[in-house]
């Protein structure tokens, strides 16, 4: 599946904007994306594993809520993340 990476995480995947990737759910996805880029599920996943607030995933353009979501092989996953400061 296609995987559209925002700009906060371009430095975690070399600049690369889009990546092929696989898993079955969501979390599975992560677990690739964290093998092939050490440090990238931290920076959108919190430590009790929940979904960080400023980060959002949209599946085929449906926001994913959690990271049981169930994926195929033909999806493309969205990455979001909120713009923030003062």
């Amino acid at each position: 599946m296609r995987v559209l990476i925002p700009n906060p995480l371009l430095s975690y995947t070399d600049g690369a904007r889009g990546i092929d990737a696989q898993g079955d759910t969501l979390s599975a996805l992560l677990d690739e994306m964290e093998r092939r880029f050490p440090g990238i599920r931290f920076r959108v996943i919190d430590e009790q594993g929940r979904i960080r607030r400023h980060i959002k995933f949209f599946v085929n353009a449906v926001q994913a809520n959690d990271l049981d979501v169930r994926l195929s092989p033909r999806d493309e996953v969205m990455i979001v993340a909120a713009l923030s400061g003062g």
